[in-house]
């Protein structure tokens, strides 16, 4: 990254900010891949100088080191209400300054790292100060918009945001995060499936007798009750990280790698998940919430948002035909753990019938936190133990895998670092387009709809929100989910 830009970050004192952007810029500053002239601009309604920001970030950063002093001249405090305009005039001299200082038009990156009820606000004023059009050449080659998710909360409001940008930047301004895309074992995937000949001709439902995906964090809401209480978690984690993930795992291959063809691939398997209609919800997903979510902090003591959602799902090409996804994500669950488990069908070969198999058979795992890796489950001979066992031969399952940290000496680049790289350079890859938000919006709005007619029907006492404990994978309905099948979860 050798060309100049300016970052603007509205709601720079916010979590996101504070937690993800700032940690991953200065990453990057020490890993000298920042260009020579950088600027970055925090936008929020609290009051700081220049200097009392710093400080703020540095004490974020936990370091007053020689280096976060150096990367620390180039960032930059604004205060201002994101609707109203004078924070924005008050921007536009900042940004001025920065272009006469270079002596050209600077990259402008409108970073919206707030919450969503504040992009309509920030959205109309960069439209009305004409700071959409860079420094004043009306062209897009000089600005980017970057925005967080949720986009929306349904299908309508996710097209009407969409219709917005529009109006406003090009396709290719636009970078619409979702993290998890930038993790290393989620672009793993298809370096795994696609470089490794040994997989690619069993990855169908010749082979595969299921899929199981686990999104679980051990934490309840922590604080974000008043963003998450009316959202939930089918909203918050499964819209946007599950549907990608589901699509790292059912896409087909990509003509190429450049950009387009991979958004291509991925849109294709998120249109191809087989929507569950409202009327099929109740036996097709299982809402949870767990004991005390009531007595969180900003939270409706009547709420019914929940706070654990597991589904079965389809996805509708010849490759997985037949084969179901069981997803399940949730708070106050006994781990932190995301991944993903191809489970092939187990058949016991002739050879061993009288001696008997494992019940489960070959399982790859792709686990994307903690501890990024892969690791593939193998029926292996058990060794024979003269003091106990019996004459005869016996099987067991061993594991074989990999992690990042052993194999590369480390875990690889962080995510924002990774998600800042590219929007600096323009490569829209592991972002998500119009097409593939519509789609996993139509999916989600189904089952929100199943869920509001229970709510105003006479089966709502029978089929309302269920319950469970903190430290456990869900109310019970979530195991009957998967054992009905004759499944089990896995983990």
């Amino acid at each position: 990254m050798n060309s100049p830009f300016v970052m603007v970050i509205f709601g720079a004192t916010g979590d996101l900010a504070r937690h993800k952007l700032f940690p991953a810029l200065f990453s990057l500053y020490k890993q000298k891949r920042l260009p020579e002239n950088f600027y970055i601009i925090g936008f929020a309604r609290r009051v700081f100088s220049d200097d009392d920001f710093r400080s703020l970030i540095g004490e974020q950063l936990k370091t007053d080191s020689p280096e976060y002093a150096e990367f620390a001249k180039n960032v930059y405090y604004e205060q201002g209400l994101f609707d109203e305009k004078n924070g924005y005039e008050k921007l536009i001299e900042r940004l001025n300054k920065f272009d006469e200082k270079v002596g050209a038009c600077i990259m402008r990156l409108f970073y919206l790292a707030t919450p969503p009820d504040n992009y309509d606000a920030i959205l109309d004023h960069l439209l009305s100060t004409k700071l959409s059009e860079g420094c004043g050449q009306g062209s897009s080659k000089w600005t980017k918009l970057v925005i967080e998710k949720p986009f929306g909360k349904d299908l309508e409001t996710a097209q009407e945001l969409d219709r917005r940008l529009a109006e406003i930047f090009e396709e290719k301004q636009i970078f619409r995060v979702d993290h998890y895309l930038g993790k290393e074992t989620v672009q793993n995937m298809l370096a795994f499936r696609f470089a490794n000949g040994i997989f690619d001709p069993i990855w169908s439902s010749k082979y595969i007798d299921h899929v199981q995906i686990t999104f679980a964090e051990k934490k309840g809401v922590a604080g974000r009750g008043k963003f998450f209480d009316g959202v939930g978690i089918l909203r918050d984690v499964a819209q946007n990280h599950l549907m990608q993930l589901i699509a790292t795992v059912a896409m087909e291959q990509p003509k190429s790698f450049m950009k387009e063809d991979v958004r291509d691939a991925r849109a294709k398997a998120i249109h191809a998940i087989k929507y569950i209609e409202p009327s099929d919800v109740s036996s097709r997903v299982v809402r949870g919430q767990y004991a005390g979510y009531h007595d969180e902090k900003d939270v409706m003591k009547d709420s019914t948002t929940e706070t654990f959602v597991a589904m079965k799902l389809e996805v509708d090409t010849p490759r997985f035909s037949g084969v179901p996804f069981y997803v399940r994500a949730g708070k106050h669950m006994p781990k932190d753990t995301v991944e993903i488990s191809i489970v092939f069908i187990q058949t016991c070969h002739i050879l061993f019938k009288e001696y008997g198999c494992p019940e489960e058979g070959n399982v790859l795992t792709i686990r994307i936190q903690p501890d990024e890796g892969i690791t593939l489950r193998m029926i292996a001979k058990k060794p024979f133990d003269s003091a106990h066992g019996k004459p005869g031969l016996a099987l067991t399952t061993v594991n074989m895998g990999f992690n990042y940290s052993d194999e590369f000496g480390g875990k690889g680049a962080d995510a924002y670092e990774k998600i800042l790289t590219d929007i600096f350079s323009g490569d829209q890859t592991l972002f998500n387009r119009s097409d593939e938000l519509e789609s996993s919006w139509e999916f989600i709005t189904k089952i929100l709809k199943g869920w509001s007619e229970v709510q105003n029907s006479s089966r709502f006492n029978r089929e309302k929100i269920k319950n469970y404990n903190e430290g456990e994978w869900g109310p019970k309905e979530a195991t009957e989910l998967i054992e009905k099948d004759g499944r089990k979860w896995i983990g």
